[in-house]
């Protein structure tokens, strides 16, 4: 298994210790991180069918219940992410010979760096510890089915990248650029005579690793549940199936601080599924995911109803970034264009973004008070056909980057990061009629983002009682010039005649 993988896993078993004969477990662990207790027994036929081992958690008044899952090999494991220090004491429960075991550890404080789960934080977000998180997302929807050496190579432009968010697919995918088998499979047996009774848990490990490995990167995993682009049989499974797979799934992947769960991508492209079953399936995760981690369903066409509870943030796929100020207003929930087209050169309409236009719509989004997240389809051989191509491009498989887009994304994330608060909602009236998608902290700072249009002047409409300094900002050049003086009050400004340019206010102080 490749380094960064491996690096990772031993967050989980390196404090490896004996509890009690054929049981191991950790005997302290940090705060958000995998404490882990794995015993051995006869697995039995059935050994993903009627688990009623779990284990109950207690640390003063705050109680936790997890379910345990077989991880093959006559193995179960039972995973918990303790959420404050001190001594967690902890009792098995169920039918197994394992029941009644009891124990504790101590959790230890957050180490720099890490802060916890990500929260809903008003219409934003924050990590458990209260600090500020901006999703700058990703999509590599297959990366983690592809030969190690190619995962290894993700991951290494993951670390030099500018992204904290990727969305990915639990299930393998069968689309264009995409047609190499998995290198594993999520069920026993083979396509056309899959054993749906019997999940494969070699197929699940490989997911969790990278999952670790992201985790170790600080960035989030946002976990594709189900999806239609599939030739297994995988998006047509019956009812009782999809509630063993997710429950295996919210047992296995849960107790890592960095898993979303995406109930789907394009969830009204999936024929075999109603509404009924899209509520069921966020019920499911609602009820059983012991910490709560966000929920979002991503759309084709038409929009979930996102006003359903057990929705936390509204997850979409749509290039109208101008709607950012509805969604909000009407769901009163945060806002992720988790998909608004790609940078590419794709036969696709959707894959045929600029690098311009891919950066114009981060800013757009951005200061209307949504979030963006990045996609890339480069082909370097676009005369070959996608059904005879199998170039690795980034949304599918990973690989690397070739586009230009993501460097002037890490340059706007910077400037998000470095802004006085963390609270940045949107404000109008500061360019007057016009009213130019504009950020602000309070009133002590502004992001304007003028977009494709092109000034020589502008006038802007500032606080009477406040000076600023204006920072003038190119957004694709990624350079900046601070204009001469302060401004207050009914202020003309000089622009350089160019697309694509911002402006940063900040108060001077009095």
């Amino acid at each position: 298994m490749n380094r960064i993988i491996s690096t990772a896993i031993s967050i989980i078993s390196i404090l490896s210790g004996a509890t009690a004969a054929g049981v191991s477990a950790a005997p302290a662990v940090e705060q958000w991180k995998i404490f882990e207790l794995s015993f051995r027994q006869k697995a039995g036929q059935h050994p993903f069918d009627n688990i009623d081992s779990g284990c109950t958690f207690i640390n003063g008044c705050d109680t936790v219940k997890v379910s345990a899952f077989y991880d093959g090999n006559d193995t179960y494991k039972i995973r918990f992410m303790p959420h404050k220090p001190g001594r967690w004491t902890y009792r098995t429960s169920g039918n197994s010979p394992k029941s009644n075991l009891r124990g504790s550890f101590d959790c230890l404080p957050a180490s720099p760096g890490n802060h916890g789960p990500v929260k809903v934080d008003s219409l934003g977000f924050a990590y458990s510890d209260g600090t500020a998180y901006i999703p700058v997302g990703t999509t590599c929807y297959a990366w983690t089915h592809q030969p190690d050496s190619l995962i290894q190579l993700t991951l290494e432009t993951l670390r030099n990248s500018c992204f904290n968010k990727i969305r990915m697919c639990i299930f393998p995918k069968s689309y264009d650029w995409n047609r190499n088998e998995p290198i594993l499979y999520p069920f026993e047996g083979e396509t056309g005579s899959w054993d749906f009774n019997r999940l494969n848990p070699a197929y699940f490990r490989n997911i969790e690793q990278c999952i670790a490995s992201l985790d170790s990167l600080g960035i989030e995993a946002d976990l594709i549940v189900y999806h239609p682009y599939d030739r297994w049989g995988f998006s047509k499974l019956d009812r009782e199936t999809r509630d063993r797979y997710m429950q295996y799934v919210i047992s296995r992947f849960s107790a890592f601080k960095n898993v979303w769960w995406s109930m789907a991508n394009e969830y009204d492209f999936m024929e075999a599924y109603d509404t009924a079953d899209w509520q069921h399936h966020l019920r499911f995760f609602a009820e059983n995911d012991p910490y709560g981690h966000l929920r979002g369903i991503h759309n084709g066409v038409k929009l979930y109803d996102q006003n359903d509870p057990c929705v936390t943030h509204v997850s979409i796929q749509s290039s109208d970034m101008a709607n950012a100020g509805n969604l909000r207003s009407q769901y009163h929930k945060p806002v992720i264009y988790d998909e608004c087209r790609y940078e590419g050169n794709i036969p696709w309409v959707w894959g045929t973004l600029s690098a311009e236009e891919m950066v114009q719509k981060f800013w757009e989004g951005f200061t209307r008070g949504a979030f963006v997240g990045h996609g890339e389809v480069i082909l370097t051989q676009p005369e070959v056909g996608p059904d005879r191509s199998d170039e690795i491009l980034w949304w599918s498989k990973g690989g690397v980057l070739r586009g230009k887009s993501h460097d002037r994304i890490r340059y706007l994330k910077q400037i998000l990061s470095d802004a006085p608060s963390a609270r940045l909602n949107p404000v109008e009236g500061i360019t007057g009629w016009q009213n130019y998608p504009t950020l602000g902290s309070g009133d002590d700072w502004y992001l304007i983002y003028f977009g494709r249009d092109i000034h020589c002047q502008l006038l802007l409409e500032l606080p009477e009682d406040k000076a600023y300094r204006i920072e003038l900002i190119d957004t694709w050049g990624m350079t900046s010039t601070m204009l001469d003086g302060t401004f207050s009050g009914h202020s003309l400004i000089t622009l350089p005649q160019l697309p694509y340019m911002a402006a940063k206010l900040t108060a001077v102080p009095q």
